[in-house]
């Protein structure tokens, strides 16, 4: 990761400045869900449908964001999979910290803090298997 134009010697297929893209839409993108979560919580959306719905929705609603990820990154086509990674493990990472030194941040009680936590490892999920999903070989 030397220089943003040739990526010869980086041990991601990425250039730098892609690396910073993704780790600042991972960011914010963890911090979006996080403070949905929070706010969805007393409508009962870890509850019953509310859960099965939320679940469900994350799907459709997790895909645009990784073409947004694709065109503010300027990845190739080949690049998707690793691309999800570093953005998912950058919420993942930010995740972990909240979860345990900010719990508030999810809510009021143990229930919403752990319905928003397991929420957002569902979308970490959801993510990277659309990040396979979505991945094509680059023709030469």
């Amino acid at each position: 990761m030397t220089t943003d134009t040739s990526n010869a010697t980086s041990r991601l297929p990425l250039t730098t400045t892609q690396i910073a893209i993704l780790v600042g839409i991972g960011a914010a993108l963890w911090l979006a869900a996080a403070l949905m979560l929070r706010a969805l919580a007393p409508m009962g959306v870890y509850d019953g449908l509310g859960r099965v719905a939320l679940y469900v929705l994350t799907v459709p609603g997790t895909y645009p964001f990784i073409l947004i990820a694709r065109a503010a990154a300027r990845l190739r086509a080949d690049q998707i999979a690793i691309a999800v990674t570093v953005a998912t493990a950058t919420a993942a990472l930010l995740d972990g910290i909240a979860l345990a030194w900010f719990p508030a941040l999810y809510g009021s009680d143990a229930g919403q803090v752990a319905g928003a936590g397991a929420a957002i490892l569902w979308g970490a999920g959801v993510a990277l298997a659309l990040g396979l999903a979505m991945n094509r070989t680059s023709n030469p």
